[in-house]
């Protein structure tokens, strides 16, 4: 029986990190949820692997992630004493801002067809977060380069608008997995086609380039819907470099908020505020007031996050103004993503005001972010802030109101498909249980409901 030797290129590198065994199992598994992964991990398996053993499956690209994340540096499996697993060599894939995004984007639309294939499990990226920040503006424009496709004009531009603003209708109406396919497959073929055309105007071309960039990313959000968040992020970064090429004022800088928006979710704090600065001092002057909002109450929700509420409170105060003297400007088509600024802006505040501790004033702007939506339109979105108007209500004792809220949220959960609607089930379910168990009325048929639920979405 051959005798396993220790592998002392990983004890080093764990004891650089600073971390306990525990610390390293936590990271572990932290890095295996982003990709929608479930580990049971512990400082047992890390003891192991330090004595020799090899972790199993895709658990030793977890571990090179967690460590390069808490090093400060790219780190490969061989730096760590592991051999390299499967998919390893392309995780690299879409994570750079190329000349030509295009081609930056042909694997990862290829990736994500095959819903088995590597990115799929592909884990965020905290060094690539940075990229925008780093990127000078003098992307190669492909304008200057010979063109042999069809003449493209602004009736091509016109359509792929249409079938864009079509999936994202049916995203928010029936979640992130209705139509992915197809939507990869129209961006892959039909429209990547058209921005390699022959343009009959400089706008024409400019404006394809930025509905592309649209239509990525839509594609990053579906991800993101699924809890593919690496995969998300390279669309997102393919996107930034779409919107920059287009050149049109505010959009890449539009991405930038999105990504921002990412790593706060993912409690990646390490860009997140200078992303949300710098996407504000981009449009600054450049976009109509409602769109200046939505970045100002992103800026807030990051310097909330970085605990410095003050300023926070001043950029809310901010969008707040914004919005009200907003003169009935046409808002951007890139700036639409997620429907009405003025919903998007209270969503947001709420998010602020509950980083900051504030339950009443985040319940109220969740419940008015829902308000603001038209009915029978963005049912994934007004579900998610009624859920969260629900958690701030149970979380500060009005569990009977949560119920009623919690109730509405699921009313409008019906058809849709999406990782995060089930999730906000879940959870609703462990919050309730103190009061089920309780025999509280509203708990126990809002349980039983989200049971249903829970297992006719599977």
């Amino acid at each position: 029986m051959t005798q396993r030797l220790p592998n002392e290129k990983l004890r080093a590198a764990i004891a650089e990190s600073g971390w306990t065994y525990a610390g390293v199992a936590q990271a572990v598994r932290q890095v295996a949820a982003e990709t929608g992964q479930i580990l049971r991990t512990n400082k047992s398996a890390v003891e192991h692997w330090i004595a020799g053993a090899v972790p199993s499956g895709q658990t030793g690209r977890y571990l090179t992630v967690a460590l390069s994340r808490r090093l400060g540096r790219t780190l490969s499996p061989e730096d760590l004493g592991l051999p390299v697993p499967p998919g390893w060599e392309s995780d690299s894939i879409g994570l750079s801002i190329n000349d030509d995004p295009l081609d930056a984007l042909m694997p990862i639309w290829r990736g994500d067809l095959d819903r088995r294939g590597f990115l799929s499990g592909a884990a965020y990226s905290v060094a690539a977060a940075v990229l925008p920040l780093e990127h000078v503006a003098d992307i190669a424009s492909r304008a200057s380069r010979a063109r042999t496709g069809a003449r493209v004009g602004h009736a091509d531009v016109a359509a792929v608008r249409d079938m864009i603003s079509m999936f994202a209708v049916m995203d928010e109406r029936h979640g992130g997995q209705h139509g992915r396919t197809a939507l990869v497959q129209y961006l892959m073929t039909d429209v990547a086609t058209l921005c390699r055309g022959r343009f009959s105007s400089e706008d024409d071309r400019q404006q394809m380039l930025s509905a592309a960039a649209v239509g990525v990313h839509q594609a990053g959000w579906r991800a993101y819907d699924g809890g593919e968040q690496g995969l998300a992020q390279r669309y997102y970064l393919q996107s930034y470099a779409l919107a920059e090429e287009s050149g049109i004022a505010g959009h890449s800088a539009f991405v930038m908020r999105t990504m921002s928006q990412q790593g706060m979710k993912l409690r990646r704090p390490e860009h997140c505020l200078s992303l949300a600065a710098s996407a504000v001092d981009r449009i600054h002057g450049r976009v109509d007031t409602q769109t200046e909002a939505l970045f100002a109450v992103t800026h807030a929700h990051a310097l909330a996050k970085a605990d410095r509420g003050q300023d926070a409170v001043r950029e809310v105060e901010r969008a707040r103004l914004a919005l009200d003297a907003a003169k009935g400007d046409e808002v951007p088509f890139w700036a639409l993503s997620w429907g009405p600024p003025t919903a998007t802006v209270h969503s947001r505040t709420a998010k602020v005001f509950e980083t900051l501790g504030d339950r009443t004033r985040a319940a109220a702007m969740y419940g008015a972010a829902a308000a603001s939506r038209p009915p029978g339109t963005y049912a994934r979105i007004i579900a998610l802030d009624l859920v969260a108007q629900a958690e701030m209500q149970a979380a500060g004792g009005s569990i009977e109101q949560a119920c009623a809220t919690w109730g509405r949220a699921m009313d409008h959960m019906e058809g849709v498909q999406s990782r995060r609607t089930r999730k906000a089930v879940s959870a609703m379910r462990r919050d309730l249980g103190r009061f089920r168990t309780r025999g509280l009325r509203c708990a126990v048929a809002l349980d039983e409901r989200a049971r249903t639920y829970l297992n006719d979405h599977r």
